[in-house]
């Protein structure tokens, strides 16, 4: 039957795939960054502003080569997906989407093991009698 691996070979074509960090075109964002600091679109402070935005992100992108395998999966699909919406695509905003989702996850994680080892509080007594519960006249 044919219809299998033509559903397993779409699958696979749906799903982004994270294991290496994407090639984005800065052009775009950088080249408005650099026109809203200018006078005009023809002010040669545009060339100079682009060029070190691009600079920017690609200085982004070579640390992202080097943290990508720290970041799980999910956040990297989630997160590239994220980034390239909207047209205009930065490395910048994808190594923080990644570096909050990791530190959410993290916080989270905090909390939930800080919440079991929260010490009883002083005067407590552990009983195994339930308290005596008063009943209240209406």
């Amino acid at each position: 039957m044919i219809l299998p691996p033509a559903f397993v070979l779409g699958v696979h074509l749906l799903m982004p795939v994270a294991d290496d960090v994407p090639t984005l075109n800065v052009e775009p964002v950088c080249q408005g960054i650099a026109q809203q600091g200018g006078v005009s679109f023809h002010d040669a402070a545009v060339g100079d502003e682009k060029k070190n935005c691009i600079d920017s992100e690609q200085a982004v992108r070579d640390q992202l080569v080097k943290e990508w395998p720290t970041f799980s999966a999910p956040d990297r699909v989630a997160c590239t997906s994220e980034s390239r919406t909207g047209g205009e695509a930065s490395y910048t905003e994808l190594l923080t989407c990644l570096e909050m989702a990791r530190d959410v996850r993290a916080m989270n994680n905090d909390q939930k093991g800080s919440e079991t080892q929260i010490p009883p509080i002083q005067g407590a007594s552990r009983s195994k009698q339930p308290a005596a519960v008063t009943p209240v006249a209406q």
